[in-house]
């Protein structure tokens, strides 16, 4: 019997993976790809000799990663080897730096680290790793792994009873600093809600589980970067037998009688049973789907209404030298005026004293950068372009290339940095957007606010289009990679769920 077609538009993290699990349960996969590589924004920069990330960069929640590969009958380690950080990374106070503390994930080790801070934070801490665990397992066990198909998945006794349980309506400071007096201890652990796009300061409590998974679970490093897991996630669906088209741009996905028939690329019509789709939904619904009927809801001018993440400005300075002085590969630069930077970027400011993440990824793998020598990542949150009350421009990209350079300058051994800069490349908000179509240049999709989470967010299914599904980080559950690999399990258990019913999902689980 023929294999039922998918084809999958994008090779991001959430296409690759659905790709993989789709090819594995039985169906003939076609992943088309705007870019000459996969990954989306899990990309890599390559100049000089130096290797960068484009986009992620920190490793949690290596199980997911894993998964798709085991799910296989792969050893992971034969693909994606990982090794684990400790200290996971440094976190820098103060306008010359000079306070310093490295976060490790080691218990015992953060609890001294905590106790230098204050004894009754360091109690006031284990309070809300309590608190929010017991959170995270309810969020894990009825939200982040299931779809909402329909209104009565969510409006039921039973699962408004665990809704109540997340205690949403607090921000990530606000619950934080119930427990935690200390505003340093406080920025160290809910500066992490800027990991999927979102302030501290206006951010569901819920979110504040990322910093207690970095600290219960560690964080890691995939020999490589990130870029390994996308070449990775390629080289395994390549070898179960799917075809990749790279610079492969879709214009419209096909629809006849709200049904997904394939898509259009160009003059070409290429037909399939179902469309997966990892194109950014924002964009995806705004030009993809063209049949005003299959839209639903999804409007044009909603789009525009919906609220989105942050963005980021990011510099790739590959260095004459190596640093001695950082010996972690995540660093964490916090400016004096935190509250007031985080409140900028969703104002639309320009940030008068922005803080910001250095990455140097090849402390721990020398090969991404000539020998004896380091590149650095950096990576600075700005507004989104429907925030932004400034433009993108020369002016503005030497504006913040100022601001973080004169910060480093005041690190001991960064002193001549600026004269130790030998190759420079960026990525702007306006790149996101046209380079990955990230509607608004929001790094992280639709922002995770109350009004655009679970059940309120888009789903897997298509509301109002057969035999189409969207995966990735502006889909339930959201941003992040190890959400979004959960999102590419969750849209493919619901397209086998349509297509051969309620066993069958389990398939590609």
């Amino acid at each position: 019997m023929e294999k039922k077609r998918v084809i999958v538009i994008g090779a991001g993290v959430a296409g690759l993976a659905s790709a993989i699990r789709l090819q594995h349960a039985g169906y003939q996969v076609a992943l088309y790809e705007k870019e000459a590589i996969p990954g989306g924004k899990m990309h890599k920069i390559e100049k000089d000799g130096y290797q960068f990330d484009l986009g992620p960069s920190i490793v949690m929640m290596p199980e997911l990663y894993r998964e798709v590969f085991e799910l296989t009958g792969r050893d992971p380690e034969d693909y994606i080897p990982m090794e684990r950080l400790d200290p996971m990374y440094s976190v820098f106070f103060g306008d010359n730096a000079d306070e310093r503390y490295d976060i490790s994930s080691d218990l015992i080790e953060l609890m001294q680290t905590l106790e230098e801070i204050s004894d009754e934070d360091a109690d006031g801490f284990l309070t809300y790793l309590q608190k929010i665990y017991e959170r995270f397992l309810v969020a894990k066990k009825h939200f982040i792994q299931r779809p909402f198909r329909k209104a009565t998945d969510f409006y039921n006794p039973f699962m408004l009873r665990q809704a109540l349980k997340l205690k949403t309506f607090d921000s990530a400071d606000r619950f934080i600093g119930k427990y935690i007096k200390n505003e340093r201890l406080k920025q160290m652990i809910s500066f992490q809600t800027l990991y999927i796009g979102v302030s501290p300061f206006n951010g569901p409590s819920l979110y504040t589980m990322i910093p207690m998974i970095e600290m219960l679970y560690g964080v890691w490093f995939i020999k490589g970067g990130m870029h390994t897991m996308a070449t990775a996630m390629e080289r395994l669906f390549l070898e179960l037998g799917g075809s990749v088209h790279y610079n492969s741009a879709v214009d419209e996905v096909i629809i006849e009688d709200k049904v997904a028939k394939g898509i259009r690329l160009g003059n070409q019509v290429i037909y399939s049973d179902f469309v997966m789709c990892n194109a950014d939904f924002p964009y995806a619904m705004k030009y993809l789907i063209q049949d005003p009927q299959a839209k639903g809801k999804y409007t044009d001018k909603k789009i525009d209404s919906m609220k989105y993440s942050c963005s980021c400005f990011i510099m790739y300075l590959g260095m004459d030298r190596k640093y001695k002085t950082i010996d972690q590969v995540h660093n964490f630069m916090f400016s004096e005026g935190f509250a007031e930077n985080l409140n900028g970027i969703f104002e639309g400011k320009l940030l008068e004293d922005p803080s910001f993440y250095v990455y140097i990824g090849s402390k721990l793998d020398p090969t991404l950068a000539p020998e004896g020598k380091d590149g650095l990542y950096i990576l600075v949150p700005v507004s989104d372009l429907s925030t932004s009350e400034y433009e993108w421009n020369d002016e503005t990209i030497a504006y913040y290339r100022k601001k973080v350079l004169d910060r480093l300058k005041k690190l001991d051994g960064f002193e001549r940095i600026e004269e130790e800069i030998v190759s420079e490349t960026y990525m702007t908000p306006p790149d996101f957007a046209t380079k990955f179509n990230a509607y608004n240049g929001a790094c992280f999709g639709l922002q995770p606010n109350l009004a655009q989470s679970n059940h309120m967010r888009p789903q897997s299914k298509a509301k109002d289009c057969e035999n189409l599904y969207f995966t990735g980080s502006s889909t339930h559950p959201g941003a992040g990679v190890p959400i979004v690999l959960l999102s590419a399990k969750i849209a493919t258990e619901e397209l086998l769920l349509d297509d051969r019913g309620e066993e069958a999902k389990h398939e590609v689980s």
